[in-house]
């Protein structure tokens, strides 16, 4: 690995949700010299958090680094900062934006880890973002293919950070990157986001055709025909091509849909094995956002017109009572066309 070049910011940066990604993001950033505040919403999980130095729920084992700080208190954790990361599922961002709104600092640069089409509007983060703080923020988006679990336990990753001001993203990127830690900078902000929110509901379907036992071919054709569809979502929206060859596309889409540390892909599982969705998510036990994504996901392709048969037929498993058998069987019988276009 190329050596890193200096930190380009060592001033404090606010952490918002203290669930496994924005613990082990919070991890990460103190790991490599930059002081954290960690702030949640749970206040019983971040007195306990503060007690033991660790989040025992989500990362259980890994000690906090000296520079993380648990805040109690939001307005504490936002006092004089001028970066926060907001790390929390896209059902709750809204609410955590104008709830700390108030405290934000006239020109915060602002951060998120959130992936997903929001579930009323259809709107991507930054969308919510410029809606709701304005325009006049740099922001950025990190994603990629990453498990909590294992940034936090310091295992190599990379991931990709993405600002449509280029100079916000080199110098974020560097300020998480480490020996262990690499990450890489883009100027596709849609093209990130919309990666990460396609690549949820795939890694669901392609759980339910694994639980089907349907073996390694179907797996595959479910993955690199779903990276169509996802490109085809991102190009309408306005994304660069090349983006979803990258991290934040194809690399985060394999992670989820081959790993069984992807809560997706384990409810896709679960779902074919005859759990229904209510008792699936609840043996998961964390918020599975492919879920609700699918249905996101379905009325943005309607409004844009984007041919996306995977990922509707997902959508129909989960919220109109087609049986993942069935929803495959229709997929296989569709007409036959090139496989470019």
């Amino acid at each position: 690995m190329a050596a890193l070049q200096p930190k380009q910011n060592s001033a404090p940066i606010t952490v918002i949700g203290a669930g496994s990604w924005g613990t082990a993001l919070a991890i990460q950033f103190a790991r490599v010299g930059r002081a954290v505040k960690l702030w949640g919403r749970n206040s019983d999980q971040l007195k306990e958090m503060h007690r033991t130095r660790s989040n025992a729920r989500y990362l259980p084992g890994i000690a906090f680094p000296e520079l993380l700080q648990v805040e109690l208190d939001l307005r504490s954790a936002l006092i004089d900062s001028t970066e926060v990361l907001v790390a929390a599922p896209s059902h709750a961002f809204r609410e955590l934006l104008l709830q700390v709104k108030p405290l934000l600092l006239a020109h915060v640069k602002l951060a998120w880890a959130t992936k997903g089409f929001e579930l009323n509007s259809g709107k991507l983060p930054h969308q919510v973002v410029a809606e709701i703080l304005g325009s006049n923020h740099s922001m950025a988006v990190l994603s990629g293919p990453t498990f909590a679990k294992e940034v936090a336990a310091g295992l190599p990753t990379a991931m990709t950070v993405a600002s449509t001001d280029a100079s916000y993203a080199i110098e974020l990127a560097h300020s998480i990157s480490g020996h262990h830690f690499r990450a890489y900078t883009s100027t596709d902000l849609i093209g990130v986001e919309v990666g990460g929110a396609v690549k949820n509901v795939l890694a669901i379907g392609t759980g339910m055709s694994d639980g089907l036992g349907f073996g390694a071919n179907t797996r595959i054709a479910l993955i690199t025909r779903g990276l169509v569809e996802m490109t085809r979502l991102g190009m309408a929206l306005g994304a660069q091509r090349e983006t979803f060859m990258g991290l934040a596309g194809l690399g985060d889409l394999v992670l989820t849909c081959t790993d069984n540390q992807s809560r997706n892909r384990r409810f896709g599982l679960a779902f074919a094995a005859g759990a229904d969705s209510i008792a699936a998510q609840h043996e998961i036990g964390q918020v599975v956002e492919g879920v609700a994504a699918s249905r996101a996901v379905m009325t943005v392709a309607t409004q844009y017109k984007v041919d996306m048969p995977i990922c509707t037929q997902v959508y129909r498993t989960l919220h109109e009572g087609l049986s993942p058998a069935e929803a495959v069987k229709e997929l296989m019988s569709r007409e036959i066309k090139s496989e470019v276009g």
